[in-house]
């Protein structure tokens, strides 16, 4: 846990005790450690040679005290409270020089040491300690130095990328490439909204992040560095440097240099926690649609983001006219766990999260029947599947929704619409980019694509997908049924075709198919 010094000092590079232990000039010194062996690895934040009996006064907390203690030689009541004294004032450890006062360790200062758990170290060789002072004072200014100079280069760099409009991800890419380590932000119920650095690292990470959440954020033992996100009195997230190897307050430092980026980029970009949200749930769910990277690869990914992932069954839908926050205001709002995204302009991604003894039919009719009775929407549904294959359900659910899109209208559609529901429009879909079909559709419809007026195309649309039922077709065009069959006569004049021949009309259809799949 972080100790009281430590976060007076949080910002002050520093070296701990067994590192000054390992220095040249005090290995010299044939240094042994006599007590408070499990503290090795307090901070020292500076060196002060004191011979007084009452240091401790004089020091501020984290300071390597070295004495020969000739003050203290022959009067054990003042050398148990010359301990106590260093204990109160939270030195890091002191060091006694034999020799001078005391030929071997005095017992007395050992085992009050040893109760405090205050680092106790002897010299048995003379050793001057101006030497040390002067060795471990010139690190820390070096390391003071460079932990500034650190400093101010990631908040050039991060205020430059903020100015240019950069993504959070550029920033936390940053952040990741001058630590070294992963880096992950959540929010205050540590909930990963973003993550960047090497992505077998992260993945690590992420694998147990339920239990390594909570401990992270109340301990930087380990090289575990966390920063408040947060304005105006008020907290909203949390920033992880997750196994910071160099410095620890260097890593301090950088932490908190990020965390003030984050949070600058959050008020200048108009965002909040809940946008870095759907930014998450966007990254995960487009690389499950992608197939890029492998679904057991993401599993801890989806985890970590707060979405239920044991004995689940999972439902990937894609839902037309509906944006991402209103289908997510659907979910909180039923009460039903999962991811929701944008995909493109019209279209977003929903991954529900239902427990194994759960209807997922029945469940994913009612959030269509509740988004429905809003406004009309189309909400295309893959199988409810294991979490394997959630990338081809995804897929599944994109194709039935690209099948239905610009001919919803015309189209008895059923309030979730699966791959059964779209026929020949779904294969059509699957064949739009082989160029014997486009050659297809370019011949069938020769007649009709050079107009500049695409009113006859339109009423050959509805027409063929009203199955040809021209009272229909008229209502829709909103034309007398005169009017609609001079319309259809000038269509099957151009195209050199009889619709009412199945066969021929049939053709006109799968090539009209084909060439609105084309150009959506």
């Amino acid at each position: 846990m972080t100790t009281t010094s430590e976060s007076r000092y949080a910002w002050e590079p520093a070296l701990s005790v067994r590192q000054v232990l390992t220095l040249e000039r005090v290995l010299a010194g044939e240094p042994e450690v006599v007590a408070g062996a499990g503290q090795l690895d307090r901070p020292v934040r500076w060196v002060h040679v004191a011979e007084a009996a009452d240091v401790g006064v004089m020091l501020s907390g984290g300071e390597m005290v070295l004495t020969t203690g000739v003050l203290l030689a022959g009067d054990e009541a003042r050398q148990a409270e010359y301990i106590q004294s260093l204990h109160r004032a939270e030195a890091a450890a002191v060091v006694l020089g034999l020799g001078r006062a005391f030929p071997a360790p005095p017992e007395v200062m050992r085992r009050a040491a040893e109760r405090c758990g205050l680092p106790m170290v002897v010299l048995h060789r003379p050793f001057p300690f101006a030497e040390l002072t002067e060795e471990v004072q010139s690190r820390l200014v070096r390391r003071k130095f460079a932990a500034v100079s650190l400093s101010e280069t990631v908040r050039t760099e991060l205020t430059a990328l903020i100015t240019a409009g950069a993504p959070l991800q550029r920033l936390l890419d940053g952040v990741a490439r001058y630590s070294g380590c992963p880096v992950v932000v959540t929010n205050l119920a540590h909930r990963v909204l973003a993550t960047a650095g090497e992505r077998s690292a992260v993945d690590d990470v992420l694998r147990d992040w339920e239990r390594i959440a909570r401990q992270a954020s109340a301990c930087a033992d380990g090289g575990w560095i966390s920063a408040e996100l947060g304005g105006r009195g008020e907290r909203w997230g949390r920033l992880l440097l997750c196994g910071y190897r160099a410095d620890a307050a260097t890593g301090r430092l950088l932490a908190d240099r990020a965390a003030e980026a984050l949070v600058l980029h959050r008020m200048l970009g108009g965002g909040s926690a809940h946008s870095w949200e759907e930014e998450s749930a966007q990254s995960l769910l487009t690389d499950l649609v992608s197939g890029a990277v492998p679904a057991c690869r993401l599993l801890p990914r989806a985890r970590a983001a707060g979405l239920p992932v044991s004995r689940r069954t999972f439902v990937p839908l894609v839902v037309l006219d509906r944006t991402a926050a209103e289908l997510d205001r659907v979910l909180r709002l039923l009460g039903l766990p999962g991811l929701v995204a944008e995909l493109a302009d019209g279209m977003a991604a929903v991954l529900l999260s239902l427990a194994r003894d759960q209807d997922a039919e029945v469940l994913t009719a009612h959030f269509a029947a509740r988004l429905r009775a809003q406004a009309p929407a189309v909400v295309a549904a893959g199988p409810g599947t294991a979490w394997d294959e959630v990338p081809a359900g995804l897929r599944e659910a994109r194709h039935v929704a690209d099948a239905v899109a610009g001919s919803r209208a015309a189209l008895d559609l059923p309030p979730v619409v699966r791959l059964g529901d779209v026929h020949l429009r779904g294969l059509i879909r699957l064949l739009r980019d082989d160029p014997q079909v486009q050659s297809f559709a370019e011949r069938e419809l020769d007649g009709l694509l050079g107009e500049a007026e695409p009113e006859l195309l339109n009423v050959l649309r509805t027409y063929l997908a009203t199955g040809r039922n021209k009272s229909r077709t008229a209502q829709l065009h909103h034309v007398s049924r005169p009017a609609l069959y001079r319309r259809l006569e000038a269509i099957q004049a151009r195209l050199g075709v009889d619709l009412d021949d199945f066969e021929q009309a049939a053709s006109v259809h799968i090539a009209l198919l084909a060439h609105d799949a084309q150009q959506g």
